[in-house]
């Protein structure tokens, strides 16, 4: 009687590569027909990411279980947002409907501004030396599909099309089963891998600080561009002030660009407006405005955002626009969104595969103490806590 060997045999390299190859056609191909679906789970990552150092205070604080933590905070999200689809929601989409509707219709007779601009420029002889009408047919070419999937988004919502109100539910649903179960889901060990255990450990802590850091620092500065923008738009009289602001908010997660793209539609927006109460000119008021977004984007740009973001991303301007349109081609707009640190862990994957491949030391710089983006609300709490406590100090050595 022969023992049956309880060995699984190894696998040989040529196996291996096989293998791994096949995997990732796989995924390439999972994720490129897929993409649609990849983008509500990428959505409800970024959800997960920022509600769970929320559910985590919740927990600590209380002796709620993180399943109740998870419950109740996003009960109270779900309440609210059901609050915003019904009231002010409907008053955002119909701002961003109409604010999209200027934009396309821009963008509708930029050939025709191209054209005359090349009539004008032809009595200087500059015609040879730019192509107008070839510029702004290119350019026509990228926004028109972005424009027509934004439009679609808040047309829809505008509405109330049952399939986006479904989508928005199934993000917050699947956020909702990722965060609440990843504490029953045991931490991945990398010991077991031979001689790779220390590399893959350092990768996965740079990763977790790219996206992180990026998403909860960028949520902040969007909140805080929101409200800063919403307050200075009303008071200057400027129409789809909401959805302006909400447009400058979101222009902070593609650096650079998104900030001149939102300050461009503001200026369109302002001359094309059919009056203000400054008494001035559309000219004159579209400057007055520029040169108000300008300053405060310099303010946040130079003194808040490094606070919150520092230098975690370190990647150049240039690469972070050819980013955003090879994914905004791929997923559409909240692909834009994901550029920054798209292009942030491609440059630590390849600066990594570089350093192996020429057999160099592939972390020669010691790895620092990587702290995570605090919300601001989280030290307030604490500020006032020590206030409160400095004020009790202070009564009873009066007593």
């Amino acid at each position: 009687m022969t023992i049956e060997s309880q060995r699984s045999p190894s696998w040989g390299t040529t196996t291996k590569l096989v293998i791994g190859l096949t995997l990732m056609a796989i995924l390439a191909g999972i994720f490129i027909y897929y993409r649609s679906i990849v983008s509500l789970l990428v959505l409800a990552s970024i959800i997960t990411y920022l509600f769970q150092p929320l559910v985590a205070y919740l927990t600590g604080k209380t002796r709620l279980s993180w399943r109740v933590s998870t419950t109740l905070v996003f009960l109270i999200f779900v309440i609210l947002l059901i609050g915003m689809l019904t009231g002010a929601g409907l008053v955002i989409a119909q701002q961003a409907t109409g604010l999209v509707r200027v934009v396309q219709e821009f963008t509708n007779d930029l050939p025709d501004l191209a054209n005359d601009l090349t009539v004008i420029l032809e009595k200087y002889g500059i015609k040879d030396i730019i192509n107008l009408s070839d510029l702004a047919n290119r350019l026509l070419e990228t926004i028109q599909p972005l424009l027509g999937q934004a439009g679609s988004i808040v047309g829809s919502l505008a509405t109330g099309a049952a399939a986006s109100i479904g989508r928005i539910f199934f993000i917050v649903f699947v956020a909702y089963f990722i965060l609440s179960e990843s504490q029953r889901v045991g931490k991945i060990t990398f010991d077991q891998i031979p001689q790779y255990g220390y590399d893959i450990r350092r990768m996965t802590r740079q990763l977790s600080v790219i996206w992180e850091s990026f998403f909860r620092g960028q949520f902040i500065i969007f909140v805080m561009v929101f409200v800063v923008y919403l307050i200075i738009l009303s008071a200057l009289g400027v129409r789809y002030s909401i959805a302006l602001a909400a447009l400058t908010g979101l222009a902070v997660f593609v650096p650079y660009v998104g900030s001149w793209t939102a300050s461009i539609v503001m200026v369109l927006v302002t001359f094309l407006q059919p009056g203000n109460y400054f008494g001035l000119l559309a000219w004159q008021y579209s400057i007055m405005v520029l040169a108000i977004s300008l300053t405060t984007n310099f303010i946040f740009d130079n003194y808040i955002t490094p606070r919150f973001l520092g230098r975690t991303l370190d990647i150049h301007p240039a690469a972070v626009l050819v980013a955003a349109l090879a994914m905004a081609s791929l997923m559409g707009v909240i692909g834009i969104f994901l550029a920054a640190p798209v292009v942030a862990t491609l440059k630590l994957l390849g600066m990594y595969i570089f350093q192996k491949m020429f057999d160099l030391d592939p972390w020669p710089e010691p790895e620092e103490e990587s702290t995570l983006v605090e919300f601001p609300w989280y030290r307030w709490s604490r500020q006032l806590k020590s206030w409160f406590q400095k004020m009790k100090s202070r009564k009873k050595s009066k007593k």
